[in-house]
């Protein structure tokens, strides 16, 4: 089973990339972050036209994100849970369902808080979304089943994940509450996909659009696949799709699969 996580930055803004992308590539199931639209302007029949069924947790103009299957989906959630004390939350940013393939394998999709500028209420709730993460992880994991938590987290782990890594010593992204939160949820017991298959320095995900970073390559990883031990144990291959980068008009972020043999 290939597994997809792709932040599009607007599927529709982008949609002739994403589906020449998605006809090329057919990955099995596919997590898509910023889709930046309501459920009703997710363009649905493009992808029912390639085979997938399809979950959409849209908004507005900001987040969103969706989930496409070429396999049934069963027990959708949408939306992350939240903890005792915590206000409403009603950013798109978490989809979950269990994909009844070869063998079931539960997938969640997100798009974690950026949390720019620090110091600020975005920069908490970025901490607080990272803190609600982990305790429906932490659950989950007691099912003991193969497990696979998707998406653009906003997050760079290690020096090795940065082209740079002053320039964005300032940044959430970066910042060691940040990269502490990622670690702690990886202690849980879950594999960063990349480093298990790879893990060579350089393993970009994402060029910015200012100051010639895609030509200079001074790009951060920062969608990453987590597989709990029984997701872990079928891991295959991990595959970066840089060219994307490199098309016209292209998300600013590229797709990243993991392949299991289940």
């Amino acid at each position: 089973m290939r597994i997809a996580t792709w932040n599009v930055n607007s599927v529709n803004a982008r949609l002739d990339n994403v589906l020449a992308w998605f006809e090329a590539e057919a990955p099995d199931v596919a997590v898509l972050q910023e889709i930046k639209c309501v459920d009703e302007k997710f363009p649905a029949e493009a992808f029912e036209r390639l085979g997938y069924n399809v979950v959409v947790h849209g908004q507005k103009t900001y987040n969103g994100v969706a989930l496409l299957s070429k396999h049934p989906v069963e027990d959708v959630r949408k939306g992350l849970p939240l903890l005792e004390g915590d206000a409403e939350d009603e950013q798109a940013r978490y989809v979950e369902a269990v994909i009844s393939g070869p063998k079931p394998v539960r997938v969640i999709g997100i798009y974690l808080p950026n949390g720019n500028p620090i110091g600020t209420e975005k920069f908490a709730y970025k901490l607080s979304w990272m803190r609600r993460l982990h305790e429906h992880a932490k659950g989950l994991l007691a099912f003991e089943e193969p497990l696979v938590i998707a998406g653009d987290y906003n997050v760079i782990p290690e020096v090795e994940d940065v082209a740079n890594p002053e320039a964005w010593l300032g940044d959430a992204l970066f910042q060691p509450e940040s990269r502490a939160a990622f670690r702690a949820l990886k202690n849980l017991g879950f594999t960063d996909a990349y480093c298990q298959a790879d893990g060579a320095p350089g393993g970009y995900t994402f060029w910015d659009y200012q100051a010639g970073a895609w030509p200079r390559n001074l790009g951060i990883r920062i969608d990453h696949l987590l597989l709990s031990p029984q997701a872990a144990d079928k891991l295959a291959e991990v595959k970066i799709h840089r060219d994307e980068r490199d098309k016209e008009k292209p998300s600013d972020h590229v797709p990243v699969v993991a392949t299991l043999a289940l």
